[in-house]
């Protein structure tokens, strides 16, 4: 154990304490535990450094640091140190207690001194680790002391903690209780707030009563502790109503509502009371002396402004109070709304004693007037604006008096009575159309708001289209009563005399005029290839103003009429002055008679020209019409809607009864209720009308009977009654059919010409007769090859060029003929084709 070096390696340094406390190294700090040899005071110091960790302890929670004690000599190290001894300049001897050496005399004093001295030695090496056992006891004690404290410290924090934790619980019930009172305080604080705040409204009803009932209580109206007091009476009211089911909160409800009604009473007695006195001012001013127009004014609209700003307030707090309320019903009033009623007809009525006078003088200088006694129109012109100017005044007045315009305009209309108790008779005595247009024109652009308008009126403006729409709306139905009057007697009841029927003459005279008017317009083209020169409008015309029909149209309107009929005629014109003048579902019900009524008239009068003329002229002097009809109400925006014309047939009725009176028991009443399931009620007939469809009708029908009658004039030879008969002959029934196609074609053209102008049309219509030849000749071309399909040498097959004059031509063969002969959009010309867009074979034709 001795020979391991490790073991000397914690031993201290054989070195003197100088040397070693002259190291320049860092010195550590002496370890509690080890306990030098060098001082005799070992204990105490040890001690003093016990308390010195002890109280480093308490300052530094740490532990302190470990250190190496110094190991004993061992024994050989003992021996050589004896050894040395013995070889010192000291003789062998034995130290004597005073220091004194005793000299040996024999081996055995040398044995008892050599073992004195071991164990002297021995002692003393054993002295150092008795030392630090001693050390040892003192700290186990020590840290016995330190246990023990520490343990009584641990036992006196336990029931520290355990006193806190109970202070903690007292706290937080003590904290809880000052809580709960703190709610409590805060609950009853409220409570009485509220208490105090709802006794408010309910201490507030004597006092109000008190000041209303006062008898001076009307001199309080204009002052703000009036509008104060009403403001609180609304809260109370307000309080009542949102808590019904407090105790007496119906009586007091009721009771604040009777004392509102006094107060909005009192400003309405005041109100009117404010107005009566400038008013009798005013008349006694007025009735004192005569004052022009100047003066008038001055008196009657600067004194009414004097008081207004005040008095407006004061009729305010009604106001605001007779609005409906957002929540309430659709149809219900305000409670207060009868209040403000009263004072606008107060103001009215006062206003009007002292305007509607002057108003009327001043209507009947104007109809007095040499200008405008006689003329619709001016009177209505002069009198509308004057009255729009006192209207103007009047609105800005009552603005001054009042806030927002309800009750407004119902007094601006009583003060425009005398404008319509003058114009309304004028309007309904005036026969002449012209002047009615003339008037529901003025009326529309200078003084009706236009609905379509983007910018609408501003919010301090008059709008006079409201008092100006009555008489409109007279002149309105004095023009359609007008209206339906000219349609009755001059279209529907029109009879023609014989010089109106005189067709194709009335379009030779046209053409003839026509010609002469525009000669010296016409280009260098041949006089034959021009068109007709009658100046027939090719787009719709509408009349737009003036009181005939001439200068009006953008060209001779004498001249394109001339040829027209004259229920035609009538019937544009009255649809042209009528258009937007009147509602327009007014108008497209007028057009719609208007059209059926002129379809009749032109109906009947084509059946009078085909008496007295040709089948021929009666159809195109019915297309010529119509053609123009339904050309010219394209531009008036007709809604053609199917209404009812209802009728009662009461034919039932009359045959039941005198079924009944024939077989008897007229007056059995089983045989009446046997005979009330069948026809003994009258029957409601609906006859759906549609003048646009009946046009359009009426057109294709009188085409189809046109192109058909000529048809059959050529292809009379080949019909199915002449090829029934015995002998027929096909190849000269083929002949028969060409000359007669050589012969008619150009007396058909003749006759579109003197009826018709537009090329197209009339090419239209060549067409039309080529087709329908076309169609019964491939007909009776089918029938004959029929016959002879059994025959030898029969055949059918398709060639072009010159046929032979021996047999029938085949369908190909003939239509090639006939393109020739009917020359369908080839007769004026290449330039005039390619113009009108004809191409050879009739296509490019119009439609109708």
């Amino acid at each position: 154990m001795y020979d391991d070096v490790s073991f000397y390696t914690f031993m201290p340094s054989a070195a003197p304490q100088e040397d070693r406390q002259s190291t320049p190294k860092h010195k550590r700090r002496q370890s509690l535990l080890k306990q030098p040899n060098e001082d005799p005071q070992a204990n105490e110091r040890t001690l003093d450094v016990i308390g010195e960790a002890i109280t480093d302890t308490r300052h530094n929670a740490a532990p302190p640091k470990a250190t190496l004690t110094r190991r004993a000599q061992s024994y050989s190290d003992f021996h050589d140190a004896a050894k040395a001894v013995l070889d010192t300049e000291h003789s062998p001897g034995r130290e004597k207690g005073n220091g004194e050496y005793q000299s040996i005399k024999d081996d055995l004093e040398f044995m008892n001194w050599y073992d004195d001295l071991e164990n002297d030695l021995l002692d003393a090496s054993h002295e150092q680790y008795t030392d630090h056992l001693n050390q040892l006891d003192l700290y186990s004690s020590h840290l016995d002391s330190l246990l023990s404290d520490t343990t009584n410290t641990l036992d006196l924090l336990t029931s520290l903690s355990d006193s806190f934790k109970s202070v903690e619980a007292q706290t937080t019930t003590f904290q809880k209780q000052c809580e709960g009172l703190t709610q409590e305080q805060k609950r009853l604080t409220q409570l009485a707030d509220e208490i105090t705040q709802n006794l408010k409204y309910y201490s507030f009803l004597e006092p109000v009563t008190r000041r209303l009932n006062a008898p001076g209580a009307g001199s309080l109206v204009r002052s703000q502790e009036f509008s104060s007091m009403l403001a609180r009476l609304d809260e109370c009211l307000e309080y009542m109503a949102a808590h019904p089911k407090h105790r007496e909160a119906s009586t007091y409800r009721a009771r604040y509502r009777l004392l509102m009604t006094r107060g909005l009473t009192l400003i309405r007695v005041n109100f009117v009371n404010g107005l009566k006195d400038i008013s009798s001012d005013v008349m006694k001013r007025i009735a004192e002396r005569q004052l022009n127009d100047t003066t008038m004014s001055a008196l009657l609209y600067a004194k009414f402004r004097v008081g207004a700003t005040e008095l407006k307030e004061v009729a305010q707090e009604i106001r605001k109070r007779s609005i409906r309320a957002p929540g309430a019903e659709a149809g219900a009033e305000s409670e207060y709304v009868g209040l403000m009623n009263e004072l606008y007809a107060n103001y009215s009525a006062i206003r009007g004693k002292l305007i509607i006078p002057w108003i009327t003088k001043k209507i009947r200088d104007v109809a007095a007037a040499p200008s405008t006694s006689k003329e619709l129109v001016p009177f209505a012109r002069n009198s509308i604006s004057y009255m729009k100017e006192m209207c103007s005044y009047e609105y800005d007045l009552w603005r001054e008096w009042f806030e927002g315009e309800d009750g407004l305009y119902d007094f601006l209309e009583s003060a425009c009575e005398p404008l319509y108790d003058e114009l309304r008779p004028r309007i309904i005595h005036e026969n002449e159309i012209l002047k009615l247009c003339e008037l529901c024109t003025l009326l529309q652009t200078r003084y009706m708001h236009d609905q379509d308008d983007e910018e609408p009126l501003a919010a301090n403006e008059l709008d006079f289209s409201v008092l100006i729409q009555p008489a409109l709306e007279d002149a309105q139905t004095r023009l359609v009563f007008r209206t339906q009057a000219i349609l009755r007697d001059e279209i529907e009841r029109y009879k023609p005399k014989p010089d109106v029927l005189d067709y194709p003459a009335c379009n030779r005279k046209v053409s003839l005029s026509g010609t002469k008017n525009q000669r010296s317009a016409t280009s260098g083209r041949k006089a034959s290839n021009a068109e007709p020169t009658t100046p027939l409008p090719k787009t719709p015309m509408i009349v737009e103003g003036g009181d005939s029909l001439d200068g009006q149209w953008g060209f001779d309107t004498q001249a394109a009429f001339q040829g027209w009929y004259p229920t035609l005629k009538k019937a544009i014109w009255l649809l042209s002055r009528i258009y937007r003048l009147v509602n327009s579902t007014v108008f497209d019900d007028l057009a719609h008679q208007i059209v059926h009524q002129t379809t009749l008239s032109l109906h009947h009068a084509s059946t009078l020209i085909a008496t007295n003329r040709t089948p021929a002229d009666g159809h195109l002097f019915l297309i010529k019409h119509l053609l123009i009809l339904k050309q010219q109400i394209v531009a008036f925006d007709i809604e053609y809607v199917v209404t009812p014309d209802i009728n009662i047939d009461f034919s039932g009725v009359t045959n039941t009864f005198y079924e009944l009176r024939e077989r008897g028991g007229f007056f059995d009443p089983r045989n009446l209720w046997k005979r009330m399931g069948g026809n003994l009620l009258p029957k409601v007939v609906e006859n759906m009308l549609d003048a646009k469809v009946e046009l359009d009708g009426r057109l294709r029908g009188v085409i189809t009977d046109f192109t058909t009658a000529s048809a059959d004039r050529i292809t009379n030879p080949i019909n199915e009654t002449t090829t029934a008969k015995k002998g027929f002959d096909p190849l000269k029934a083929v002949n028969h059919v060409k000359a007669s196609a050589e012969k008619e074609v150009p007396l058909l053209r003749k006759k579109l010409d003197e009826y018709l102008d537009d090329r197209r049309t009339k090419e239209t219509l060549v067409s039309a007769v080529q087709d329908l030849v076309m169609q019964r000749y491939e007909a009776f071309y089918e029938g004959q090859m029929r016959e002879k399909s059994g025959e030898a040498g029969s055949r059918r097959a398709s060639k072009k060029g010159k046929g032979r004059e021996d047999e029938v031509w085949d369908v190909d063969m003939f239509e090639e003929w006939a393109g020739g002969v009917f020359l369908v959009g080839k007769v004026l010309g290449r330039e005039e084709d390619e113009d009108d867009g004809f191409s050879d074979g009739g296509s490019g034709t119009a439609s109708f």
